[in-house]
């Protein structure tokens, strides 16, 4: 009986830490930098664990000239600075939902305030956009055709940006 006891209390001190560990990118740099910067608050998700996912809901936390230049194809737009919750009224609040910006900070935000509107099943891309380019996964342009160009939103960022074309207009 007390082997059943240790033994159990093995697997979920197993279970705790494996789960506690955040979502990360190919990149140590890369991880070391999303470290400082997100609060880890929201429930995460990898670009290799959301490719292919089937019957999800892709959000797109950037503003709206980042948007234009490419995006996750389907995604929706709801932007960060003017982010309001109409933009997904008409969204089933259990949808499977991934949200991504850049690199994760502002979809983090907008993640944690979907949760707290009463969305069951929200998750953040860690590495965002530029993470799912390096991972050589398509975007596509404001007319849905594939295109390499992604908003690097600024030249300190953009470092984090390995493949495609840097746009910063």
């Amino acid at each position: 009986m007390i082997n059943m006891s240790i033994r159990i209390y093995f697997i979920v001190a197993a279970f705790l830490v494996h789960s506690s560990i955040e979502a990360q990118t190919q990149s140590d740099a890369f991880n070391k930098k999303l470290a400082s910067l997100l609060s880890h608050s929201a429930k995460e998700i990898t670009v290799a664990e959301a490719v292919g996912k089937k019957d999800v809901l892709f959000i797109d936390a950037r503003e709206p000239n980042e948007f234009l230049i490419s995006h996750l194809k389907d995604a929706l737009f709801v932007g960060y600075d003017d982010f309001n919750l109409k933009a997904v009224e008409s969204v089933a609040k259990d949808k499977q939902i991934i949200v991504y910006c850049s690199v994760g900070y502002r979809s983090e935000k907008i993640s944690q305030k979907l949760t707290k509107a009463g969305f069951t099943n929200v998750r953040n891309m860690v590495g965002g956009i530029f993470e799912w380019v390096n991972e050589d996964n398509p975007v596509v342009d404001n007319q849905s055709k594939p295109t390499k160009n992604v908003h690097a939103y600024n030249k300190t960022w953009g470092v984090w940006l390995l493949k495609g074309n840097k746009i910063y207009e």
